[in-house]
């Protein structure tokens, strides 16, 4: 897990999404679990865990061992599924913002543009028409 600098500013959904998923333990857990579960520490310890079992504890390890790999692998997926779920909900409430950031931007360019072309417009009118007679 990367530090980020203090000064760096964070999109609204990323400090959203964040807030919502320390404010619940479960999810908290699931996240843990599923940061640990996707690093290479998880590979080694198994590794070892498995070849220690299969050389040391067991003479025939291979049918309890065979259930608990499938258990674990049952569990293993169900993080990686809730990992997709959480990663698609910020990625749909991202876009969201996105979307309604970007078209907060056009209306305010195409007000602009309207603007300026008004003052535009008039600008030319005074110069070719040359400044309003006083009476």
């Amino acid at each position: 897990m990367s530090v980020r600098p203090p000064h760096r500013r964070q999109h609204p959904v990323v400090v959203a999404h964040t807030e919502e998923r320390m404010a619940r333990a479960q999810l908290r857990v699931a996240d843990a679990i599923t940061s640990f579960a996707g690093s290479m520490l998880f590979v080694y310890l198994h590794a070892a865990a498995f070849a220690g079992w299969m050389l040391f504890a067991e003479p025939s390890p291979w049918p309890s061992l065979t259930l608990i790999v499938s258990l674990e692998a049952i569990f293993l997926s169900t993080f990686v599924l809730i990992g997709q779920n959480r990663q698609a909900a910020f990625a749909e409430a991202k876009a969201n913002h996105d979307f309604n950031e970007s078209e907060l931007e056009l209306r305010t360019n195409t007000e602009l543009t309207r603007q300026i072309h008004a003052l535009t417009t008039e600008l030319h009118r005074r110069v070719v028409q040359g400044p309003p007679l006083s009476s």
